[in-house]
């Protein structure tokens, strides 16, 4: 090898060390919530013997080098511990459309990654994470019916909502040109949605689990004339080059986020979200929503999904805004109990809403 790759393989080493401490650390984060204290001395030792024996087994590594390698990793670990951080957990990999939604949230919480829709729910239901935030819905692929699933189960409140415009880039490697570029890998929503695009320039669409981990890959892998798309925020976090930005085929593309919690939000906000069923006879939806209308409230969603353990009954997902005081608010719900046969309010809540 050259030394300029030489130093390209080490540099994509080094990326890669500073991805897994960060991983490592956020892991620590999550442990602290299930342990007594945040020193654990005798731990400490234990990882730091095993490393050291499996230390001995190369030519270059030391086990004093280990040992004080660790005791700098232990203390920010221990120190990260001891603030009074927050965390919530998005799915998919850093870079995701979810952790840029929970910025836009509130930037000061941590945001911690998720393989599955279903950690984020476990991790705030276990209390690892103060809170999770979940797609609910985009407006060209519709409702994501698996998120929409668990809110029906889950004891969660909704605190708070996002609406993010997603925003598609072209990322690659940095020495990398446009003109050569031959495929693109990215979840397949994504490249569904950036479909004109890919064609009008010749480029495969490869799908890959989700488009921050496409980005990841491409960092750490370097696919010779590959590309990904992705979230700009991705550019950052793995050092790729923006090459073109707003890549997608249509522009008013937004996702909706439910931001839940353990608790419900102590102060009221402007929305409120429900989930209900209705007896199976004619006229029972339309009886719910004539009480809304009566009572001047404006509906901003309705959707229906059948129960998975009972396709014959209907769950209605119902979101309206609530501009009356807490009395009121509470009339109009208990007017809705007396006509279904379920009846579940998810939270009141603020939504942002991404320019």
């Amino acid at each position: 090898m050259s030394l300029d790759k030489l130093r390209k393989k080490i540099d994509t080493i080094d990326d890669e060390i500073l991805n897994l401490l960060n991983e490592r650390l956020e892991l620590a984060l999550r442990t602290r919530k299930l342990k007594p204290a945040v020193h654990d001395l005798e731990r400490e030792r234990g990882i730091v013997a095993r490393l050291k024996a499996r230390a001995a087994g190369w030519s270059i590594l030391s086990g004093e080098f280990m040992e004080r390698l660790f005791d700098g990793i232990f203390e920010e670990s221990r120190r990260v511990q001891e603030e009074p951080l927050e965390l919530i957990g998005f799915q998919g990999e850093h870079g995701a459309f979810g952790e840029a939604a929970a910025r836009r949230f509130n930037p000061e919480l941590i945001a911690i990654p998720c393989p599955q829709f279903s950690d984020v729910f476990a991790g705030v239901e276990t209390g690892q994470l103060d809170f999770g935030i979940v797609p609910v819905e985009n407006s060209l692929a519709g409702p994501v019916t698996l998120v929409n699933e668990k809110l029906v189960e889950t004891k969660l409140k909704v605190v708070g909502a996002v609406r993010h415009r997603v925003s598609h880039c072209l990322l690659a490697l940095p020495d990398s040109k446009f003109e050569d570029l031959e495929s693109v890998y990215s979840h397949p929503q994504a490249l569904s949605q950036c479909r004109d695009f890919l064609a009008a320039h010749g480029l495969e669409g490869l799908p890959y689990y989700d488009t921050a981990g496409a980005a990841r890959m491409l960092a750490s892998e370097r696919p010779k004339k590959s590309a990904v798309i992705a979230d700009s925020l991705c550019a950052g976090l793995y050092n790729l080059a923006v090459i073109k930005t707003g890549i997608e085929d249509h522009p008013l593309n937004f996702t909706r986020f439910l931001v839940l919690a353990r608790e419900p939000k102590s102060a009221a906000g402007a929305k409120h979200s429900i989930i209900f069923s209705t007896p199976h006879r004619a006229g029972s939806l339309f009886s719910v929503l004539q009480l809304f209308a009566e009572s001047d409230i404006n509906l901003t969603r309705i959707e229906s999904f059948p129960l998975r353990s009972d396709p014959r009954v209907y769950i209605f997902f119902l979101d309206f805004q609530a501009g009356a005081g807490a009395a009121e608010l509470g009339d109009i719900l208990a007017k809705v109990k007396e006509k279904t046969t379920m009846l579940k309010h998810l939270g009141s809540y603020d939504e942002e809403v991404c320019p």
